[in-house]
């Protein structure tokens, strides 16, 4: 009798876990579609020579510049590499390119939206702001103590880049597809496996266990960035992870630590910085990313008000009170294009072989970003007439006349992995 209680409250326990789960996943919804239309639309207005204009000179100035670039857009942890290699071959300095992908994955305008869904006011200003103090930190860190070459040979783009104009209809068919096409087919499967995982943290992890670290907060926060920088997580996946650790007794300061830790730098991104632009360049980078994590933390912890960093009410209220019906059909319709675009994504498409057509291995792609990013710098070699990348396949299709050489000294460039023709 007692055994059967015990398991009547445990399911009780677990079902009110569930549906606080849901009630923050459909919480958060209207701020994700609104943030991937404002990322869509970011991508269609400013284009990348906009940014590559201003981030050319060896100074603070171009380290600031490109962390206030970075802030805003929407690349993952993954898509954000070779943007920032790519940046850094058509002539931006050492110190801005650390700053972009210092500065980048940590936060956007999804990821923005859905912090205040979520945690509210106070974690939504704090976490771009520590975004931008750990990539001027790091920027400026390698500007003026890693003056020294690339491991490979950067050179600003010439002028044959031209930008892509269209009429507004185009424009915002465009941002649309990218918005919920491509922005989901990069992020869709890890903000699924962040709310997944959410959910075994509710239920199966113990109120007690992060209790144990309350007395130590660096301590919490150590253990915390253990766990969070070997992570492959966006920063739009991480919030529900991190607001499932904090109901659990996580404190808002190592929560602030995920949020940062957890995107900004992953191993993919560690051996790409080394590879491309030395060890010294990696050991400022990271010794950045968690110096500023853990200054954060403390600040939030220790200076600020703690009532600031409660999780909304709103997002997480186990109360019998109906969710408005017109949030849970906007949560069923983003689930559907999240599972249109993932299709989408690993549909194999058929590349009919021509005369002078090649394939090479590339390895290391994980999203659109690196596809077109591979797409675009192979495209711009002489005698090549068209590139096509297959993402699930790993593979780079060149049509045109152009040595193995130049395939694998651009391929390695971004910082990827040259695997030769197939």
């Amino acid at each position: 009798m007692l055994k059967k209680g015990y398991f009547c409250i445990q399911n009780k326990y677990e079902m009110e876990s569930l549906d606080s789960l849901w009630r923050l996943i459909v919480g958060m919804v209207p701020f994700l579609m609104l943030g991937f239309l404002c990322a869509g639309l970011l991508h269609v207005v400013v284009p990348q020579r906009f940014y590559t204009k201003y981030l050319s000179n060896n100074s603070i100035s171009s380290v600031l510049l490109a962390a206030l670039f970075g802030i805003p857009l929407p690349l993952c942890s993954c898509g954000v590499l070779p943007t920032a290699m790519s940046l850094r071959k058509e002539g931006a300095s050492k110190g801005a390119t650390v700053a972009f992908l210092t500065a980048t994955p940590q936060t956007g305008v999804d990821s923005i939206l859905a912090t205040y869904s979520v945690f509210g006011l106070a974690f939504t200003v704090i976490r771009p702001i520590a975004a931008l103090v750990t990539s001027l930190l790091s920027g400026s860190l390698v500007t003026i103590f890693d003056k020294g070459t690339d491991n490979e040979e950067t050179q600003p783009c010439g002028d044959g880049c031209e930008c892509e104009c269209g009429n507004t209809r185009n424009k915002l068919v465009e941002a649309l597809r990218y918005g919920y096409v491509a922005m989901l087919q990069d992020i869709g499967t890890r903000l699924v496996v962040g709310l997944l995982l959410a959910g075994v943290i509710t239920v199966a992890v113990p109120d007690s266990f992060l209790l144990q670290f309350s007395d130590s907060p660096l301590l919490e926060m150590l253990a915390v960035l253990v766990i969070a920088v070997p992570m492959y997580v966006c920063a739009t996946g991480s919030i529900p992870v991190a607001a499932a650790l904090m109901l659990k007794g996580l404190s808002p300061g190592a929560a602030l630590v995920f949020l940062m830790a957890g995107p900004a730098v992953n191993f993919a991104s560690v051996l790409v910085v080394k590879k491309v632009m030395g060890m010294r360049t990696v050991v400022l980078y990271l010794v950045s990313i968690v110096l500023g994590a853990i200054f954060f933390g403390f600040v939030i912890d220790g200076w600020l008000p703690q009532e600031w960093f409660s999780i909304l009410q709103t997002s997480m209220d186990c109360c019998q009170v109906a969710l408005p019906m017109w949030k849970i059909g906007l949560t069923i319709a983003f689930f559907l294009l999240i599972i249109n675009a993932l299709l989408m994504k690993y549909k194999r498409k058929t590349i009919q072989t021509m005369e002078q057509t090649v394939t090479y291995k590339v390895v290391g792609m994980s999203c659109n970003h690196c596809k077109m990013s591979v797409e675009t710098n192979l495209a711009k070699l002489q005698g090549v007439n068209s590139v096509h990348v297959d993402l699930p396949t790993g593979t780079a299709v060149v049509e045109g006349s152009v040595s193995d050489d130049d395939v694998r000294n651009t391929v390695e460039s971004l910082g990827f992995t040259f695997g030769g023709r197939l």
